[in-house]
Formats: C-alpha cells, structure tokens, sequence
C-alpha cells in the first residue's frame, strides 16, 4: 500500500496546485527541499534530494540554498541545521519528532555517561543535539560497524540510543558495548509469526531488513542494511520479490528503480499500521508548502550545543571517509 498524503484541512489547498505553488517558492526563496525515504510519495516527488538523514544534510551543506526545508523529523533537521548553521532550516511540522531519540532524555544520557568515564560514546545519529554534543562519536546505520572496528580492542565503548542496532554492531564486530536501552517503534513491532507466514506464501521472496529490527528479524533476513543500502540492494540483486522489514515509505523508491519487482511491506504485530511512522507521517504536502510560504516553524541549535555536536560527526566523517 502506498500513501499520496493527507488530505489537505483547508478548502483554499483544494484551488491550489500545491506542487506548482512549492517549485515557485523554491526558486523565489533560492531553498531546496529534502526527503526522508520514509516520508509519502507526493512529498519525495518534489524534493530535490531523497535519501537517509545523515547524506541529505550533507548533500544541502553542498548547495547555495539559502533555506532548508527538511521533511523528515525532527532531529534530522537539527543535523541539518548542525552542518549548516548559516542557512534556514525549516521543518513542515515541529511535532514531527522521533520515539527512538524520545528513549533517549539528553540529561539522562549525560548522567549515564559522566558514570562511565572509562567509556567512549558511540551514537546513532537518531538522537537529539544534546545528546550528540553529550556524545564522542556520531554513527550511521551503515557506518556504526566500521566506527566501532576503528577504534582499539581494548577502549570501552558506550553505544546509544538503539539497543537492537548496537547488538546487530556488537555481533559484526565481536565487540562487547554498553548499550543504551532504546528502541524504535516501526523496526520493534514487525511479527516474527507474521512474517514467517509471508516467507512460506511466498518462497521466491527475500526477507530484507534494517538492523534496528529485533534480533529474531534479523536471523530471519537474506540481507541487512540501512535503507539506502536496502534500495541498492533491490536495485542490484536479481531476485524480483521482496518483503521489507523498515518503514514501509521506502517501498515506493524500491517500486521506482526496479518497477518489473514485487515489494511487500513486513506486517507489524496486531492490526496496526506500525510499520508506518506516525512522525514521518505529520509532514504533508499542505504543511511542507505552508513552511516554505511562511518560513516557518525553523530549527535553531544553540552554539554550545551545535558545535561539539558537530565536532562528534565530524569525528564520525573522518573516520568513514575510505568507506
């Protein structure tokens, strides 16, 4: 199943073409819209960039764009405001925000490493600016292994906030890690038994899945990889059938590249459309033109939190440069 957005609240959105008024914004603002991969389709069409958080605030970094209108939530805007913090950046809905970095309190993270001094911090990049200026080390899904294998066999390492990442990452590398105990809500709730199921009705179909799914998942799938390496991965394997174990936006960039496959979205315990991100699904096509029309709600980062929350990823930058 695909969603095209919500439907418009207002009768005015109905006698506006919202894409024309938002490409129009764009070159009279000089702004550059980006998409996160599991936002709706009406809103990765008329980005300007789609992918994974990290890559789509560096690739606005590269621009000259005076105004960043991020459609994702909201501590991928703080990043982006992070590495760029000359620009403008807006965000289509402020209470687009994240269970995976609400798990994670920025002054409870600092209390739990103040008491760990002998430890390195390692953080998923879904966190907030607090907790990445708290943090060492700023990681990726698709990095966190090599960054872990970077550093010595004998440094500590705390790894934060997701728990079933850093037991993915802790069995790659054979490293032992304190683990923050955080979750995120769409990558927890898919069902093994369901699945399963799925995996008999179709044997021709690959199980493909990100490593912030649970282990079970995890054992289950014939490739793990964050979502951009999961859209590569269909784009290059031959197989033509696949069940997707992350949020289910993504499958519309899958079904783009290669429209001669099948994708099936991994269905979620219960009746629930879990495998959706309520969060990712606030932004709208109507609130992303709104933002852009009124340069609002806009992301600021205090400097004493941006900049060594920007010495962390840089840290991380560095270190995965030769990937």
């Amino acid at each position: 199943m695909f969603y095209s957005g919500e439907k418009p609240s207002n009768d005015f959105a109905y006698t506006l073409d919202l894409r024309q008024e938002i490409q129009q914004l764009k070159a009279e603002k000089n702004a550059v819209i980006l998409a996160h991969f599991y936002q709706t389709s009406d809103i990765q069409d008329v980005a300007d960039f789609i992918g994974d958080s990290l890559a789509l605030s560096q690739q606005a970094a590269k621009t000259n764009a005076s105004i960043i209108v991020f459609a994702g939530v909201h501590f991928m805007a703080e990043t982006a405001k992070i590495l760029c913090p000359e620009k403008k950046v807006l965000i289509p809905d402020l209470e687009a925000g994240c269970s995976l970095s609400d798990d994670c309190p920025p002054e409870a993270f600092k209390e739990f490493r103040l008491s760990h001094p002998d430890h390195i911090a390692i953080t998923y990049i879904n966190c907030s600016a607090e907790v990445k200026a708290y943090s060492d080390i700023i990681c990726t899904s698709s990095n966190a292994v090599h960054i872990v294998n970077s550093l010595p066999k004998d440094q500590k390492i705390i790894f934060a906030p997701d728990k079933n990442l850093g037991r993915y990452v802790m069995k790659m590398s054979g490293r032992e890690m304190l683990l923050w105990d955080g979750a995120c809500m769409v990558h927890e709730l898919f069902s093994q038994k369901k699945i399963e199921d799925l995996m008999l009705a179709h044997p021709d179909a690959e199980l493909i899945a990100h490593p912030e799914c649970e282990e079970p998942i995890l054992q289950m799938a014939n490739f793990i990889g964050s979502t951009s390496a999961l859209l590569s991965y269909t784009k290059k394997n031959s197989t033509n059938k696949y069940i997707v174990a992350t949020e289910s936006g993504i499958l519309y960039q899958m079904i783009l590249a290669s429209p001669h496959k099948v994708f099936i979205p991994a269905p979620p315990i219960g009746n629930c459309a879990c495998n959706d991100c309520p969060y990712m699904k606030k932004n709208t096509l109507e609130k992303l033109y709104l933002c852009l029309k009124n340069e609002s709600p806009a992301i600021d980062v205090q400097e004493n939190i941006r900049i060594p929350a920007e010495q962390a990823i840089r840290r991380m930058l560095k270190l995965s440069a030769d990937l």
